[in-house]
């Protein structure tokens, strides 16, 4: 029963609680706090009495299992799933008892639940928790024999959507399952990474942070015990007293990661040559009491000035062990609204297709979560580099970023949360504020109160890496035409949408100086078998706003009209209407990426808006529909992306 989790191979006793048969079982509001059954899925008084259910996994998706709900995905189905947002919601498993030992403490890890309520052993109550983003840890008082453990969530806060305030989103909860321009609500709940239980005497590794440089690693971390060993590979080994310890190794004998189609190595895994750091805690006599392993890579990234910037300007030129690397990639969103759901496979599957598309480089979006460790492994594996925001992003009525105290600190926690855990990938290039702060259009910079808090937190913990204060940055959020020139266009957000002609959209590009574009997009359909096949019997024509099936998701990605200026009629059937939309989604979008690539160094790189979708929405600036296969136009950016630059001088 023992696994592995974010912390490695762990010597000491920890059970994985994946592997229980856990019930999920539905509830009015608090009325499970009347209730003592042993059993408390199969009280009468359930609204759902007990299913079976997946940890990790979501409470919409045990119910759809169960038959309860409906597949969201197809129609207008969410509409009937959204009452289970109002309901009260109990995991319940039995800790065989053979994991019991006497003497030792036991405490259980939870890498992520959403979002909030309560942790009960034996009908006691341990703690309460609350907050997505951060991992909840809790001292529980095991008996010899016969323990229930109960976690219940409460109702999820009523609205975080696209629309709002953000100065007032101070509830740190995933924000897109809300709805966003490319997904239905579906709010999640349940419980969505590993879960483990872990018995220790109280000699542990209690803190460990990696980060490395291109032959250089530093260690630091906190242990309760008698000595810490750390040993990278068999390529070296040091001890030093426990407690608090660190450790710096200079003019290592490694080779260098690359990010792809930059580099190989003959030393690897996958295409990439990466190591073992293994950190073990002992006692006097040499014993091993904990271990942790964590897989690193070693690269330099540095960042330069595009060629000709004025003199202010960010530097946009990513060096990469000392090479300029041109940044093309994705705007990476979860694979699913319900993201407990996703399994390491679903992760691969789009990875790898980024891998053989080209791309280098994915930005994980504000309004998001931090991915499981299998997917930042996968990143390592691939060398697909990650730009990785803190969990903030605009609302569109106000675009700033909370400055209360209480949620500046919050946010800090988060922050710190987020480098502990992620720090040693060679993948991660960049932390950032969030998606698209501004004020009055201007995007924010360092100087306000939560953005200056997170840099603080960079600072002190990940110092090597870059921070940004949000996406875009600069002086301007966008590039307008009007403004080419005049040297206020560095990093910017759009457009989203060629509004007319492609010529008029090739002399747009042609005419840009921004320094770097980390959104940009161009929309196009579904396949029509897609489109159909979760239509659930709706008309899937026309396809124009008033189509309840097509105003499911955002209007803004409907082109009908510009078919019917084009071609001078309306479409005479649904798949000679995605035709006309794909293939102009894909001479859009190469249109955009070759002249951002061909302008290099001048230009650093471009993040289209965006990979994959969540949703099958029937039209969206994806480039990767929901079922995981490529459309035209990530075919057809491919085709540039893998293009070298000398190929294409």
């Amino acid at each position: 029963m023992y696994s592995v989790f974010e912390r490695g191979a762990i010597v000491k006793k920890q059970f994985d609680l994946s592997q229980l048969e856990w019930k999920l079982s539905g509830w009015t509001p608090h009325v499970w706090r009347m209730d003592q059954s042993m059993e408390i899925g199969a009280s009468p008084n359930a609204e759902i009495p007990s299913v079976p259910a997946k940890v990790p996994g979501s409470v919409q998706g045990a119910l759809r299992d169960a038959g309860i709900i409906p597949d969201w995905n197809v129609g207008l189905n969410y509409r009937e799933c959204e009452w289970v947002e109002n309901r009260h919601w109990i995991y319940e498993a039995a800790i065989p008892d053979e994991w019991i030992t006497p003497g030792l403490t036991y405490r259980l890890n939870c890498l992520g639940l959403d979002y909030c309520g309560e942790v009960i052993l034996n009908g006691k109550l341990v703690s309460e928790f609350m907050g997505s983003h951060i991992p909840h840890v809790f001292d529980v008082d095991l008996r010899p024999t016969g323990n229930i453990i109960r976690i219940v969530f409460e109702c999820p806060p009523r609205w975080l959507g696209q629309f709002g305030y953000t100065s007032r989103m101070t509830e740190w909860k995933v924000r897109f399952n809300y709805t966003w321009d490319w997904t239905v609500r579906l709010v999640q709940i349940g419980i969505w990474d590993s879960i483990f239980l872990e018995a220790t005497d109280g000699r542990d590794i209690e803190e460990l942070r990696i980060t490395t440089g291109a032959d250089s690693l530093m260690v630091r971390g906190k242990a309760s015990g008698h000595r810490i060993q750390v040993s990278l590979d068999g390529i070296i080994e040091e001890e030093l007293p426990a407690g608090e310890f660190e450790l710096l190794w200079s003019d290592l004998p490694v080779e260098r990661w690359w990010p792809n189609m930059e580099g190989s190595s003959p030393r690897s895994v996958g295409d990439q040559p990466l190591y073992t750091l293994t950190c073990t805690l002992l006692d006097e006599q040499g014993n091993e009491l904990d271990k942790i392993n964590r897989r690193v890579g070693f690269r330099s990234i540095e960042w330069k000035q595009c060629e000709g910037a004025p003199e202010n300007a960010d530097p946009w030129i990513c060096m990469v062990n000392g090479r300029p690397i041109f940044l093309q990639g994705i705007n990476w969103v979860p694979v699913l609204p319900n993201f407990a759901d996703v399994t390491e496979a679903d992760y691969r599957k789009r990875l790898e297709l980024y891998r053989d598309l080209g791309l280098n480089i994915l930005r994980a979006w504000g309004g998001a979560v931090l991915e499981k460790q299998c997917f930042y492994d996968i990143c390592d594996e691939l060398g697909l580099m990650v730009w990785q925001e803190f969990p903030l992003s605009s609302s569109g009525v106000d675009n700033l970023p909370p400055a209360d105290a209480t949620a500046v600190e919050e946010m800090a926690t988060i922050a710190e949360s987020y480098i502990t855990r992620r720090a040693h990938h060679a993948s991660l290039i960049a932390w950032c504020g969030g998606n698209e702060l501004m004020d009055e259009g201007k995007p924010v910079d360092e100087t306000y109160p939560m953005i200056k808090r997170q840099k603080e937190v960079v600072t002190a913990l990940d110092p090597t890496r870059r921070f940004l204060p949000t996406s875009a940055s600069g002086p301007t959020n966008g590039a307008s035409a009007e403004n080419f020139g005049k040297g206020i266009h560095w990093d910017v957000h759009g457009p989203w949408k060629a509004g007319g002609s492609l010529d008029d959209w090739a002399d747009y590009w042609a005419k840009d100086d921004a320094l770097f574009r980390s959104e940009t997009g161009s929309p196009g359909t579904s396949s029509a078998q897609m489109i159909r096949k979760y239509s659930g019997g709706l008309d899937v024509m026309p396809a124009t706003p008033e189509n309840p099936l097509w105003r499911r998701t955002s209007v803004w990605w409907i082109e009908w009209g510009q078919f019917v200026a084009e071609v001078g009629r309306e479409p005479e059937s649904l798949e000679e209407y995605v035709v006309w939309q794909q293939y102009r989604q894909a001479q859009a979008l190469s249109i955009a990426v070759r002249a951002c690539k061909d302008r290099f160094p001048r230009c650093g790189g471009i993040i289209l808006w965006m990979g994959h979708d969540c949703f099958p929405c029937n039209a969206n600036t994806s480039i990767v529909d929901f079922e995981g296969e490529p459309k035209p136009a990530a075919l057809a950016v491919g085709e540039v992306f893998r293009t070298r630059r000398a190929e294409m001088a």
